[in-house]
């Protein structure tokens, strides 16, 4: 085999290892959101279990390449390889599916372990161990490209999924599609393996080839590296994470909008490790300087939360601040003899930078704060890498402090206007009192993110009037009025403020489903619609699905599904098997109403697609509310058995039908695509 074919099975091998990396993360989460109640929760324990088990593929590779000799590499490598066939085909066994008894953590950490493990651990090796071979090759020097090609293959993968593979394919032909790749990789890998074991057993001398990166000399690390190696990943990390959780919850809730800093921070590895052209310190120094302030000073001021601002700032901020620190990170590479403890430093650094914004920040802080302290600690860090020139250093400790600075207004900021402002794993809450020219109009409101979560009047005589997105002319409000018999019971999934209780009356019943504690801490303490309403209020903690697949038959009149506003769209309440589980609890003359108000998303013809394939009869209510301040303008899609109880009044003087979508197929828990609803 010729150089270039050597080249090419190296360069092969790398590429499908990322590739399919990144393609299982969502096909394996998708799978199992349904089991768990399609709460946030479980996309995060992935995350988790994904950053844990890549980390322990880095350890692995740094291991066997310091203490075990090549053709001792192979035996074991070809080994695990043929093993994990056995997890074939990834399809998450049904024993695996809840009863509900279990601790969800632990419970969806051994199924990803049982499913996904070895597969993914082995995928997670593959780059260092690969990279420390190919080492061993008279064009070793040339190393570092291949962990690139790594990072630009992880991209496509990850450009390629809701744009390519999720449109086109149900999730059981992606689980066997990704299988049949996964095979395929196992056999290259395999011939890499065996080859190199068999050619390239003991090292060659590594000549610098011509117009790459050098590789630096064989000297050992000194501690500052290992610091180095370890904070600069992991600051990236940090960013990346903090500004995602920017820009989607304080800027717009648009989704998709975390594939655009994924993409570009996957492009600073691409171009930083590609060759020394891309990163050049004059050019990227001060870029990612002004860069810093301009991010730093948003987070207190208009232009960093309108969209048509704040979008381009943070995403050229987040790409000058990682260009500079993976080209840092880049310069700081050793030679082969440490490049898998190079990498392994750097995915720790990575796993923490996460572990820092995704799980812990959540909890310490009461707000998205993490942005500006990551911009503070950034500017640290660079006044340390720095610190050989005094201009620099000087430069970089005036850029921290003008970051804490800004920080701290921000603070000021949130505070000074906010009621109260809560944070947890769900998302930030705040209410505020907003004052209009007539003090009856003045309100109380809550917002999740950039989101309305509800308002109630602050005046006595007006607490019980329905405001937002509940008017007594929207979708919803004219199903409640249309269901005249007493008592009534209704089902509500998602509470906000709680509004939609100031339509009971004495006698009915309210059952709420939220899946975030502070809602109801807040509704209650906030808002007075619960302890006003003169229905019963019963409350379910947890999510709607789940909770409603375990229940007995609820028997509503009325069932409001209103969760569909923000940028993270639970699709388990929005799939032929979700409408399933509302007709068992829906009597025989009752209505299942979506809101499906969204800036964003035309939701309206999917409803309307899996009430046909139900023979369900479905129609949407728009309310126009222009001339009333207090009111929003919604969209409501209600659905029946009959389409005789969608013509009672005062529904039918308002429904109209719904324009259906050429091409279109019902929405199920195996195949849903949000790409083709986008506006």
């Amino acid at each position: 085999m010729g150089r270039a074919g050597i080249q090419l099975l190296f360069a092969g091998t790398i590429f499908s290892s990322a590739f399919l990396l990144f393609l299982v993360q969502p096909l394996i989460a998708k799978q199992i959101l349904p089991w768990f109640g399609g709460s946030a929760a479980v996309w995060s324990i992935c995350m988790v279990f994904f950053q844990v088990v890549l980390l322990a593929g880095y350890a692995y590779s740094d291991w066997v390449t310091r203490r075990l000799r090549v053709r001792a590499q192979a035996a074991l490598h070809v080994g695990l390889l043929l093993a994990s066939l056995a997890f074939l085909p990834i399809v998450t066994s049904a024993r695996w599916k809840p009863t509900g008894a279990e601790d969800p953590t632990w419970w969806i950490l051994g199924l990803l372990l049982g499913t996904i493990g070895l597969p993914y651990f082995l995928l997670s090796t593959t780059g260092p161990l690969v990279q420390s071979w190919v080492a061993r090759t008279p064009w070793g020097a040339q190393v570092y490209r291949y962990f690139s090609l790594s990072n630009l293959a992880s991209l496509l993968s990850l450009l390629s999924y809701p744009v390519l593979i999720e449109p086109r394919s149900a999730l059981l032909q992606q689980a066997h599609g990704w299988s049949w790749g996964y095979g395929a990789f196992v056999a290259l890998c395999s011939g890499t393996t065996l080859y190199v074991a068999r050619r390239w057993a003991e090292a060659v001398q590594l000549p610098h080839a011509s117009g790459t990166a050098a590789v630096a000399p064989e000297k050992p690390p000194r501690a500052a590296d290992y610091l180095l190696w370890l904070a600069l990943p992991a600051l990236g990390s940090w960013l990346l994470l903090a500004v995602t959780n920017h820009i989607t919850q304080n800027v717009a809730a648009v989704p998709f909008l975390w594939v655009l800093p994924l993409s570009l921070y996957l492009l600073t590895f691409v171009l930083c490790f590609e060759s020394d052209r891309w990163y050049r310190r004059g050019v990227f120094l001060p870029l990612a300087a002004v860069m810093l302030l301009l991010c730093a000073f948003g987070l207190q001021d208009d232009i960093g939360a309108n969209v048509k601002t704040a979008l381009p700032i943070y995403a050229a901020g987040l790409f000058a601040l990682c260009m500079f620190l993976h080209g840092e990170m880049a310069r700081l590479r050793p030679g082969a003899r440490y490049l898998t403890r190079f990498y392994l430093m750097l995915s720790l650094g990575g796993a923490l930078g996460g572990v820092t914004v995704g799980l812990v920040a959540p909890q310490v802080l009461p707000a998205y704060y993490e942005l500006g302290i990551g911009l503070a600690l950034t500017a640290l860090v660079a006044a340390a890498l720095l610190r050989s020139r005094r201009s620099l250093l000087v430069a970089s400790m005036a850029v921290a402090g003008c970051s804490a600075w800004f920080l701290a207004l921000q603070v000021r900021n949130d505070t000074a206007d906010a009621r109260t402002l809560r944070r947890n794993f769900y998302g930030t809450l705040v209410t505020l009192d907003t004052r209009r020219a007539d003090p009856a109009d003045d309100v109380r409101q809550m917002y999740h993110g950039s989101v309305k979560h509800g308002e109630q009047f602050l005046a006595p005589a007006r607490r019980s009037e329905p405001t937002s997105y509940y008017g007594r002319t929207s979708g919803i409000g004219r199903a409640i009025a249309a269901t005249a018999a007493a008592p009534r019971r209704v089902g509500l999934i998602g509470l906000g403020a709680g509004t939609l209780a100031g339509y009971g009356r004495a006698g009915d019943v309210y059952r709420v489903y939220e899946i975030n504690p502070q809602v109801f801490e807040l509704a209650d303490s906030e808002f007075s619609f619960l302890r006003d309403s003169p229905a019963r209020i019963e409350r379910v903690l947890g999510d709607a699905r789940l909770a409603l697949e375990r229940e007995s038959p609820q028997g509503f009149d009325v069932l409001a599904v209103d969760a569909f506003s923000g940028d993270s769209v639970p699709i388990h309440l929005i799939t032929a098997e979700a409408m399933e589980v509302y007709l068992r609890h829906l009597r025989p003359g009752g209505i299942v109403a979506f809101h499906v108000t969204n800036r964003f998303l035309a939701l309206a013809p999917v409803v309307a697609k899996i009430a046909e394939s139900k023979g369900l009869h479905a129609v949407l209510v728009h309310d126009d509310t222009a001339d009333t301040a207090w009111l929003r303008d919604t969209d409501w899609v209600l659905v029946a058995r009959d389409a005789q109880t969608l013509a009672r009044e005062p529904m039918g003087a308002a429904a109209s039908a719904i324009a259906p979508v050429a091409g279109m197929r019902p929405w199920t828990d195996d195949f849903n695509n949000l790409l083709s609803v986008l506006k």
